[in-house]
């Protein structure tokens, strides 16, 4: 007979855990090894269960729900089959390779889940022993391979408690944990004297879209704490909205570092907010260049067996960014990369990049999904989310990785390479243009392609050790675009490229991302995207997969229009076709500005080109003014010195590219930065890729103009306007260098805040008045 453990009782909460995340808890052990072996998709592995299960007698029994008690633990999970007349359990795995390659950590892992199983079975069907059986099908061959051991039901029972023995102190400590937080957060106070103007608006917009299980885009102005106005509601609603995380995702390292700032003030020194930032792997790896096993990676060996001591010190203590993570990574002798993994489980509020959870192969998303987690999501600076997701359901293959691949094939790979290499030549054979889009993927490459990634997958799991290199980077280069084929549409189209030397490429590229993206947010609690360019709405929630009901605020800028004077150059346009006539007009206008009053400006160009000609020939006609530029490929200690020359009280120009490093995520406040120039409305070019987009985007949204050009380069604008007022204190000047931005398509979409006032000049004799051009 089972005996409960003492400190149980009949009235304490259910403390639930899947069977899954039980064993992953308590059985694991030994090293952690990621030597590559092309893993079966969630949808292969689903497809293979069904396969073994049609396989078994009509009695069989399938996906068997059970549960179980220990103490206050409360254990659920589903068995993969059952065969009552052999009194057989089996738990079904599905791989790819050599049955033999099949890790011991690995199976130790199955072997531990199907005895839970077993044991559940037993305790509710009464069976006195049963056979506890692995399946393993190999998906390539369809080959299956039997693993069968019998229990009594009392050894079964030994060995269950001895697992949730081991999960349910650390249980109940996080129960407690989450009791102590929510009393806490009640107690939370706003970590200001006083909320700033608009700062309550926002706050109270993100607590009622927690509320009510909603999504929101809010558009509020730099400078008003939009960080810590959605951070707190959010904190404030977790324990009346059951939010079991906290998603902070950016776009960039600064939001991640401006995050962490904020949750500092606004957890205080003792709180029991346990917060954890995730950076990239090439980011925090300790040993780069290794393979991630024990035979390569001191930290990757026996990992699970100090993975718990680390996880516990981790736990207490609660804050975990990238350095404390690290600290204690290192103390235990374990990864920092997936202690950080790891300990996503058992913090409240986790920041990251936005990939983590938008990405096809997201990490944050998969766990939700698996943990049937209520998460919140705050979304910050939102307008890169478009050309982020875009970028993540994209996929290209160039010519010269394939020839790469088939020159270090080994020589069984070679004739599905070569097939892959004849049809791909086929694709191309007829085009004459250097650019050519298509409304279908053709058939016979996608069927070669796939061909060749079945191939590669199966040469990988039988030799995983020869998983880099060229060859690997091929591979996962393929499986993407076929994946993203797999679900080719509307929302993206196929291209054709060739290029110099006889180079060449396919690529699938995502116009319109939410249709992957609009299953990430319904899986979510609440989702919060703000920023502070989001005009007009309708473009984000249409683009973005965002629900019909999303709420949306606007929130008023607190600065006054007699802070920033704004200028439109109506003699200037630097329309492609016009910038040679337009730039002494263009030039004058900046000297002119800085000889009135000399400080710190930026002033930002469409293209290098177009900033290189500018820069040559202001510091032709002002050579006394200093100035410097950004330059293609910066690396981060290059943009640091390129920030560091505005400062306070100095003088100079800096020449940078709209939607560039410098357009946005900068913080030059007071007389670091006096004024702007922004000569370009920011819209793409007009070539062929950017007019299929039109095309497109008018057949989905009827605005195809607006969401191609008008939209995206207007949210650049304001952006890098937005570096120049960073306070209610500031003071400064913004020239518009194009006469299109006083046409009032135009001004109705910048801040309504802005007082624009024209400036004229002298136009060049028998040439027409840009204001007559289009």
């Amino acid at each position: 007979m089972r005996t409960e453990p003492a400190s149980s009782t009949a009235t304490a909460p259910t403390l639930a855990v899947s069977v899954k995340s039980l064993c992953a808890f308590a059985a694991k052990a030994g090293d952690l090894d990621l030597r590559f072996v092309p893993a079966p998709s969630a949808q292969e592995g689903i497809a293979g269960h069904r396969l073994v299960q049609g396989r078994r007698d009509a009695d069989y029994e399938c996906e068997v729900a059970l549960a179980s008690r220990f103490g206050r633990l409360q254990v659920r999970g589903r068995a993969d089959g059952y065969d009552a007349g052999r009194c057989r359990l089996e738990e079904i795995k599905t791989f790819r390779g050599e049955f033999a390659a099949i890790r011991s950590n690995h199976r130790a892992l199955h072997w531990a889940q199907a005895r839970v199983y077993g044991w559940m079975l037993c305790e509710e069907r009464s069976l006195p022993d049963i056979e506890v059986t692995l399946v393993y099908l190999e998906l390539a061959t369809g080959e299956e391979f039997a693993l069968a051991e019998s229990w009594t039901r009392e050894a079964l029972c030994e060995d269950f408690e001895a697992l949730c023995g081991r999960y349910l102190a650390w249980a109940e400590q996080e129960a407690g944990h989450r009791a102590e937080l929510d009393e806490a957060l009640a107690g939370l106070a706003f970590p200001h004297a006083g909320f700033r103007h608009g700062q309550r608006e926002l706050a109270q917009a993100v607590y009622r879209s927690a509320a009510s299980r909603r999504c929101l885009l809010a558009q509020a102005p730099t400078g008003i704490g939009k960080t810590v106005a959605t951070l707190f509601p959010l904190l404030k609603a977790r324990p009346s909205e059951h939010i079991d995380k906290i998603f902070f995702l950016t776009a960039k390292t600064s939001g991640r570092a401006l995050a962490l700032d904020s949750l500092r003030l606004l957890a205080g020194e003792n709180a029991p907010l346990r917060v954890l930032e995730l950076a990239a792997r090439e980011k925090v790896c300790e040993y780069p260049g290794r393979a991630c096993h024990g035979e390569a990676c001191p930290l990757a060996r026996g990992f699970y067996d100090r993975l718990p001591a680390a996880r516990a010190e981790a736990a207490q203590a609660g804050w975990l960014d990238r350095e404390a993570t690290r600290r204690i990574a290192l103390s235990h002798q374990v990864c920092p990369y997936f202690l950080a993994q790891e300990m996503t489980r058992w913090s409240d509020v986790i920041v990251g990049d936005y990939n983590y959870y938008f990405d096809s192969s997201a990490f944050l998303y998969a766990l939700t999904k698996e943990e049937e987690w209520r998460v919140a999501l705050l979304v910050d600076e939102a307008h890169n989310l478009l050309g982020r997701a875009r970028g993540m359901y994209s996929a290209e293959l160039e010519t010269g990785a394939l020839a790469e691949a088939r020159r270090h094939a080994p020589a069984g790979l070679k004739p599905v390479l070569d097939k892959l290499q004849r049809e791909w030549t086929l694709q191309q054979r007829d085009q004459a243009v250097a650019y050519q889009a298509h409304e279908a993927i053709a058939e016979r490459f996608e069927r070669a392609l796939q061909e060749a990634v079945s191939a590669m997958a199966e040469h990988f799991a039988a030799r995983p050790d020869e998983a880099e290199g060229p060859l690997q980077r091929f591979f996962f280069d393929a499986l993407h675009f076929l994946r993203l084929a797999d679900s080719f549409g509307t929302h993206s189209v196929f291209e054709s490229t060739l290029g110099e030397g006889g180079a060449a490429a396919l690529a699938i590229r995502n116009l319109v991302p939410a249709p992957f993206l609009e299953r990430r947010f319904a899986d979510c609690a609440s989702a919060a995207c703000f920023s502070g360019t989001l005009a007009p709405f309708s473009f984000y929630r249409d683009t973005l997969g965002l629900p019909e009901d999303t709420a949306t605020l606007d929130v008023d800028s607190p600065f006054r229009s007699e802070q920033l004077t704004v200028r439109v150059a109506m003699h200037v346009s630097t329309r492609f076709r016009d910038r040679g006539r337009s730039l002494a007009a263009l030039i004058d206008i900046i000297g002119g500005q800085f000889t009135e009053r000399p400080g710190n400006y930026l002033a930002f160009f469409s293209s290098f080109d177009y900033l290189d000609s500018a820069l040559q020939a202001f510091a032709a006609r002002h050579p006394g003014v200093p100035v410097w530029a950004q330059s293609r490929g910066m690396r981060e200690p290059e943009r640091e010195a390129f920030l560091a020359r505005f400062a306070p009280g100095g003088q100079g120009i800096g020449f940078a590219v709209l939607g560039g490093a410098f357009g946005e995520g900068i913080d030059l406040p007071g007389d670091r930065l006096v004024g702007a120039f922004v000569a370009s409305l920011g819209m793409p070019q007009h070539n062929e890729a950017n007019e299929i987009m039109r095309e497109r985007m008018q057949a989905l949204f009827g605005d195809g103009y607006e969401y191609t050009y008008v939209y995206p380069g207007l949210q650049k604008v304001v952006q890098a306007a937005g570096r120049v007022i960073r306070s209610e204190e500031d003071a400064g000047v913004l020239y518009l260098l194009d006469d299109r931005f006083a046409q009032q398509e135009i001004r109705a979409l910048l801040p309504g805040w802005w007082h624009v006032q024209p400036l004229f000049g002298r136009v060049e004799p028998g040439e027409p008045s840009p204001t007559q051009r289009r």
